[in-house]
């Protein structure tokens, strides 16, 4: 330092020497910090990914339904308790796996299960709107639960689409974790008594395997990832242009089936391991959100939840019934058609069986989309119930009424 500076020109620049190195030690503090919460961020989606890939393996080997969702929806809730799990999966990500699924849904219809329907096309219709209406008063019973909300409920046993509710269900209003829980408690249990029902009920002989119709080629992965890519981003866009509820899943979903229908998909289909990358975000999207008192709220409902789907399978098996009588199929291809849940345990027993494959999945498509397209405008009516009668709408925490836009 110039000692032929001025005494007070020396204190100056020794004050604004002590600032200048206060203000780089705070900066270098924050970034220190950024750095290490980024770390510590990484790390644990790097541990989330490893056990969820190392859950899903076995799961899926033995054929365990959605073992994706199931696996990361599980591995989510256990590195959540523990502080472990990421805090919550990006938005633009989750919107993404929406879309994803969206399309990978869309892509059963075809014009061949259209064409099965042939007439009988109303009573298939009024058969998944009687499902749809015994799921809602179902869930309005659960709803009637401290634990859950009249519109959580609501969203938690629409028998249809399980893996996409589960994906829109906090848009909607609803809490994605109870919804999560309750509808693979549904797929679970309707999977896992289905060979049961199948052998006891209605003596099923499995000795005369049904074909299944010869598909078209499908594209080339790299054009289907091109397409897929296209139809999320327009479908997204078109969707919250519209104000449609739903729009990151419904959306893409939308502008596939017409596709389908037109015959102008030509061959999409999206790969698995893209599908097993949006069910592993939806099912991590719920499960890094829980708590521990989510975890024992959602402990204390799960007998008036089993116990409701019970009554929804027995439920819908009678309407299986009335689809056989009307539309000539046989007990079993009623009972089949009307599942309320298992689509692809559904499929195997078809072809098992020697059922009419094409009609009973065109049934089950046909009940997918009416829940799947019917549920924001239900949870529309939910919440405008709810404020017009004055109900209470009980979250299980805090966390559950992070940001909603119903019209989202």
């Amino acid at each position: 330092m110039n000692p032929s500076l001025p005494s007070y020109t020396l204190v100056i620049l020794c004050c604004h020497d002590k600032k200048a190195a206060l203000r780089a030690n705070i900066v270098k503090g924050i970034l220190d910090i950024v750095s290490r919460e980024r770390l510590i961020q990484a790390s644990r989606w790097v541990l989330l990914v490893a056990i969820t890939i190392a859950v899903t393996v076995p799961l899926t080997i033995v054929g365990v339904p959605s073992a994706a969702l199931f696996a990361a929806l599980i591995v989510g809730i256990a590195l959540a308790l523990p502080a472990l799990a990421p805090k919550r999966v990006p938005r633009p990500i989750g919107i993404a796996a929406q879309g994803v699924l969206g399309v990978y849904i869309a892509t059963m219809v075809d014009r061949d299960a259209v064409n099965a329907l042939r007439t009988d096309w109303p009573i298939v219709l009024g058969v998944a709107v009687a499902t749809l209406v015994l799921s809602i008063a179902a869930g309005a019973l659960l709803g009637l639960h401290r634990d859950v909300s009249p519109l959580t409920g609501s969203l938690a046993l629409v028998a249809g689409g399980a893996s996409g509710l589960v994906a829109i269900a906090r848009e909607l209003g609803g809490d994605d974790r109870v919804v999560a829980v309750v509808q693979y408690l549904r797929v679970a249990l309707v999977t896992a008594s289905m060979p049961v029902v199948v052998t006891l009920v209605y003596h099923a002989d499995k000795s005369h395997h049904a074909e299944l119709s010869s598909q078209t080629g499908s594209a080339p992965w790299y054009l289907s990832v091109a397409m897929m890519t296209v139809l999320i981003v327009v479908g997204v866009a078109g969707g919250r242009l519209i104000r449609m509820p739903g729009a990151g899943l419904l959306g893409p979903m939308a502008l596939t089936i017409v596709l389908q229908v037109t015959g102008l998909s030509f061959g999409l289909s999206v790969p698995m391991i893209l599908v097993q990358a949006g069910y592993m975000f939806i099912g991590w999207q719920a499960g890094v959100a829980f708590t521990r008192d989510t975890l024992r709220a959602v402990g204390r409902m799960l007998p008036a939840a089993i116990a409701l789907i019970v009554v929804l399978g027995v439920a819908t098996a009678g309407l299986g019934v009335l689809l056989a009588d009307v539309a000539g199929l046989t007990p079993l291809e009623g009972y089949l058609a009307t599942s309320p849940g298992g689509v692809y345990a559904v499929l195997a027993t078809a072809v098992e069986t020697g059922s009419n494959v094409t009609f009973v999945i065109a049934a089950q498509v046909v009940r997918i989309l009416l829940m799947l397209f019917t549920a924001p405008l239900l949870a529309r009516a939910v919440i405008r119930m709810t404020e017009r009668f004055g109900g209470q709408s009980r979250e299980i925490t805090e966390a559950s009424r992070e940001p909603v836009r119903v019209a989202d």
